[in-house]
């Protein structure tokens, strides 16, 4: 279920020569999979932002009854001071009762685990789930906290100064741009 390539250079303006679509199309069998096999019904409910695009198109092309939740970890991010409120415009939306429902999280990329701690700390303010499971587009390792995908379409590890950022088109299509932090403070 998770593929393990090399690690991949940035071409040409910091597009990965990874296929986007190809890893959604296997994050799709995984989720088809830990929805088939675990309690039901379970929610799917996407991590601003890029897992809120994944949940949403997972959520209609899956057929699920009702509409996907969207969470936002602003409020409880441990970064908040260097971050500030950027992304205060996102906000948590879970249409359903969070106490006694089972979660399926969906997020683009799982590295230190910092943001998925802040996520449980947003979903538990609305309630106390039965379950949380968690699956992830790429899950690029570096975890500083005791955080596991329960599936992940790809292990991709990345030097500390880069990082994934997953993008969409007009028409819904995905790919992705690496960012390099260190170029940055270079240029």
């Amino acid at each position: 279920m998770t593929a393990d390539p090399a690690p991949a250079a940035a071409g040409a303006a910091g597009v990965l020569p990874l296929d986007a679509e190809a890893l959604y199309a296997e994050l799709r069998r995984a989720v088809q999979a830990l929805l088939a096999s675990g309690p039901q019904p379970t929610h799917l409910v996407g991590v601003v932002s890029g897992g809120a695009w994944l949940a949403a198109r997972l959520h209609r092309e899956l057929g699920l009854p009702g509409a996907p939740g969207v969470i936002a970890a602003t409020l409880h991010r441990d970064d908040y001071a260097q971050r500030g409120l950027a992304t205060a415009a996102a906000q948590t939306h879970l249409p359903f009762e969070v106490e006694g429902a089972h979660v399926l999280l969906i997020d683009d990329v799982l590295y230190t685990g910092r943001t998925l701690r802040a996520v449980l700390n947003e979903l538990f303010d609305y309630g106390r789930p039965a379950s949380v499971r968690l699956a992830v587009l790429v899950d690029r390792g570096g975890r500083e906290l005791p955080v596991a995908a329960d599936a992940a379409a790809v292990r991709l590890p990345l030097p500390a100064h880069q990082s994934f950022e997953l993008v969409q088109d007009a028409d819904g299509r995905f790919g992705f741009v690496l960012l390099d932090r260190a170029a940055s403070r270079l240029g």
